[in-house]
């Protein structure tokens, strides 16, 4: 749970709000389907919400569930990673011209370069209708790549997700994130979250907008894969 403002203006009602995401992966099965390869299903759901006006409404609620199989790895140096393909949906649950959604199998890659520092890449393939957003892709591309960088384990971390649009122009976006640990008995971190681009939330993916939020993010460790 986060809030925050755009950047770059005086803070009112009207452009700040509160980011608030729920996420869970969860494996079926204790026993792999096949070659140390685990059948799993994800579920997030990401809401953008106005707290700062008047009835508080929500601006817009993006929900994106999957079903996929990992496989977790150990290098030569002892170092985790993970391979998985995902079959995934998201949507914004609304209609008309709000409506927002589209299918899309995603290939991901993640693994510890060092002590220090994470890689994470990501690709989609699209299927099925998008014809409520068919110049979608062209604002938030057909995949990401992520880094983290650890300066404390698991006391004090960085990570930045970079997105780039399927157009000439810069289209895409920039995520930042500090994660600190107050506790190390417990697994609630403070987060800053600084964002530019495009493709935040679906319903306003061809719109521009540039946020700061600070909150709380309840979490596991790195490479915590279930």
């Amino acid at each position: 749970m986060i809030t925050g403002t755009t950047l770059g203006e005086s803070p009112s009602k009207n452009n700040s709000d509160a980011k608030f995401q729920i996420s869970m992966k969860y494996r079926l099965s204790n026993k792999p389907v096949f070659d140390n390869i685990y059948c799993f299903i994800t579920y997030t759901q990401k809401s953008f919400w106005d707290i700062y006006r008047d009835s508080s409404p929500f601006d817009d609620i993006n929900f994106n569930p999957g079903l996929g199989l990992i496989k977790p790895y150990m290098n030569k140096k002892g170092r985790l990673g993970y391979y998985s393909l995902i079959i995934e949906h998201e949507s914004n649950g609304k209609d008309s011209l709000a409506s927002r959604s589209w299918n899309f199998v995603s290939f991901n890659w993640s693994a510890e370069l060092n002590r220090k520092l994470l890689i994470e890449a990501k690709s989609v393939i699209p299927f099925g209708s998008t014809l409520d957003n068919p110049d979608l892709f062209k604002y938030i591309g057909y995949g990401d790549l992520g880094f983290t960088y650890i300066f404390k384990p698991r006391r004090l971390y960085a990570k930045i997700i970079l997105k780039k649009g399927a157009s000439r122009d810069w289209k895409g976006s920039v995520e930042t994130q500090l994660f600190f640990r107050p506790s190390e008995t417990s697994n609630l971190y403070l987060m800053l979250q600084g964002f530019h681009g495009y493709g935040e939330n679906l319903l306003e993916y061809n719109k521009q907008v540039s946020k700061m939020r600070i909150g709380v993010v309840i979490k596991p460790n790195f490479m915590n894969f279930f």
